[in-house]
């Protein structure tokens, strides 16, 4: 862009001095004044094409990184999409897949995200659980731990058995 710029101020000083030196001189023959009015309307002409190119290269270069801005916005829009399609699987398996806190073993806790070995200890201490927010109520875990797992585990009651007879 400078020698752009550099290009464009070097001909305008051209030209300038070419109509001084074409003032400054006796009178000369009208046919040489024609020449020097001739050739300063030729640099005048060359000066304005060069100009326009650089307006034209200006205007295309600022729409090239329009140009990747938006088409980085959709792809961004269609990573979105899919990850948000991936989320939903991933939402719909976790629900299937919940892990019962009451039956639970020490490993299958361990391998729920967020739960350590000091949890799933504490966790089957604990037991039995009406319900699975009792994790937090009870302080077994703290708040954002069961907000982490809370979509992935249930707690489901034993079965009563019938009562015996005598």
């Amino acid at each position: 862009m400078k020698t752009i710029f550099r290009q464009f101020f070097t001909a305008v000083a051209l030209l300038t001095l070419t109509a001084g030196f074409s003032f400054a001189l006796e009178p000369v023959l009208p046919s040489a004044k024609d020449a020097t009015k001739a050739a300063v309307a030729t640099e005048k002409t060359k000066v304005g094409a060069k100009l326009d190119a650089t307006k034209s290269a200006v205007k295309t270069e600022a729409a090239k990184p329009a140009a990747k801005v938006d088409a980085a916005k959709d792809a961004a829009k269609a990573t979105k999409a899919k990850a948000g399609a991936k989320v939903d699987t991933a939402k719909a398996a976790v629900i299937s897949e919940q892990l019962d806190i009451n039956t639970a073993t020490d490993a299958q806790l361990k391998a729920v995200p967020g739960i350590g070995d000091a949890y799933a200890a504490k966790i089957i201490a604990g037991r039995p659980y009406a319900k699975k927010d009792q994790l937090k109520t009870r302080n077994i875990l703290p708040g954002p731990a069961y907000d982490q797992i809370k979509d992935r585990i249930v707690a489901k009651q034993a079965a009563k058995s019938a009562p015996k007879k005598k």
